[in-house]
């Protein structure tokens, strides 16, 4: 029987605190203002998703960390995969409906690539994830970035017909497949570690400090370093679009904080409000949802206004409002998931992906 590692699920508690922040302080909140409590909520931009992702893939990757499957169970555990990726896939388009940032059809279309990789040695999810980040660069060369998209109100135009289903699914959409699966490759390589082996922390936090701070001082010298303005905005380019600067420093920022949640996870792991928070993290699509339908529209009778999705024409929402009603909803969560995996191994929506995919049953 496999030991469940509590620091990954904590870290997964943190990730979705963060898309709390990011998605409640997108809607309400400002975009252009970088200073203040302003600026801290906008630090969570890309650096939420990214951890997200990467945790998503750590687990399909720790769900298959055996080396003695049969050919059978292999084949198994592929549907069962498939089926999953299909499952996020179809909620996710019919989720745009009412959230134009969805991120789980992304994640059904990483999930179906990770079937065709996931009983390949780790290296090459290295591999794997290095090609992404280099086919998204060659795309930037052929099609332009903004095409499809009104950046004034940050709507994609064309998101419903083939064509630019296509471009937005596997170019230029909030989370494209190129170059947003790196993430989720590099989650799987991490999943294949051995964290039982405390140098696996240590070594991987090691690599995100020296990765970020390389990062960081390349973007905060960038117009130092040279007058020109392309290669200005390529080093300091943020999410849209996301450049090898962005994904080098929120994967590093990444791996630092995985690190440190094993260790806290080794630390406090027994503790009750450790159980609390890990609780949480295994309910991460239950709450991505509910914090869009349920939160926004709680936070939009508190602040009275209405729930609009012309993003950058709202009248911002002050800050301290958005962080303090992002904390006291996560609060919210963790309560709801504590009592809930009280009775339920899983969540109310894992458990639909689950019977739906492989059959298991609700209960304990």
């Amino acid at each position: 029987m496999k030991t469940r590692i509590i620091g990954f699920d904590l870290a997964r508690a943190y990730a979705i605190f963060g898309m709390f922040i990011v998605n409640f302080n997108t809607v309400f909140g400002s975009h252009t203002n970088h200073t203040g409590l302003s600026g801290f909520l906008n630090l969570f931009n890309g650096n939420s998703s990214s951890l997200f992702i990467m945790l998503a893939g750590m687990g399909v990757s720790l769900m298959t960390n055996r080396n003695d499957y049969s050919l059978e169970e292999r084949k198994s555990i592929k549907r069962i995969i498939a089926k999953r990726s299909w499952f996020l896939f179809v909620l996710g388009v019919a989720f745009y409906l009412w959230w134009p940032a969805d991120i789980l059809h992304f994640y059904g279309g990483y999930m179906h690539i990770a079937v065709l990789l996931i009983f390949f040695p780790k290296k090459y999810f290295l591999y794997a994830s290095a090609a992404a980040i280099i086919i998204f660069h060659l795309l930037f060369t052929i099609i332009p970035y903004d095409t499809g998209w009104n950046f004034e109100t940050l709507m994609y135009n064309d998101f419903w017909t083939l064509k630019g289903f296509l471009r937005n699914t596997f170019y230029n959409g909030w989370n494209s497949i190129f170059p947003w699966i790196a993430y989720f490759l590099l989650g799987m390589y991490l999943g294949r570690l051995d964290w039982k082996d405390n140098k696996t922390p240590k070594r991987v936090l090691l690599t995100g400090i020296a990765v970020y701070l390389i990062i960081f001082l390349i973007q905060s010298f960038a117009t130092s370093m040279t007058q020109n303005k392309d290669i200005v905005f390529y080093l300091t380019a943020d999410y849209l679009p996301p450049f090898v600067p962005f994904m080098l420093g929120t994967a590093s920022f990444g791996l630092i904080l995985i690190s440190i949640f094993i260790f806290i996870g080794n630390k406090v792991g027994e503790t009750k409000i450790a159980k609390i928070l890990a609780s949480t993290g295994q309910m991460t699509l239950t709450h991505y949802i509910a914090h869009l339908v349920l939160g926004l529209l709680i936070l939009s009778i508190i602040t009275g206004k209405t729930l609009s999705y012309d993003l950058l024409k709202a009248i911002p929402t002050k800050p301290i409002i958005i962080l303090t009603f992002a904390i006291i909803y996560f609060l919210f969560s963790c309560t709801f998931s504590y009592l809930w995996t009280k009775k339920y191994k899983n969540g109310p929506l894992e458990m639909l992906m689950r019977k739906i995919s492989d059959g298991q049953k609700n209960s304990r």
